[in-house]
């Protein structure tokens, strides 16, 4: 389908962020969820978390910038038919990035069902 409008998509993904259970979203720590319409380096890329997963931070964590989750608009856009299935498919991509915040790797991820 063609790419939502990004005020559109940004509610969408407001939406997500507001289903995640309270108790994990209090859990979230120094992240920033952001909306980008493509990554540059792998434009069919959905979601993308950089930064250091709760288990990998140590004592010289402090002071360090937020972790990004980033959101490709255009890219979800480009393989869902409806605004139906890019809010769904928006859910999944919050879900598997937030997922890396806590240290859970693809494997893991796939084999919960979240590809």
């Amino acid at each position: 389908m063609r790419a939502l409008p990004p005020d559109r998509f940004e509610e969408l993904v407001a939406d997500a962020l507001d289903e995640v259970p309270e108790q994990l979203m209090a859990l979230l720590d120094n992240v920033v969820v952001l909306v980008e319409d493509r990554n540059p380096d792998e434009p069919d890329l959905l979601g993308l978390y950089e930064g250091y997963a709760l288990t990998e931070r140590g004592a010289d964590y402090g002071g360090s910038l937020p972790d990004r989750i980033m959101i490709y608009r255009e890219a979800i856009c480009d393989v869902c038919d409806d605004e139906e299935q890019v809010a769904e498919e928006v859910a999944i991509t919050v879900v598997h990035e937030i997922a890396h915040h806590f240290g859970i790797e693809e494997e893991k991820l796939h084999a919960l069902g979240w590809g």
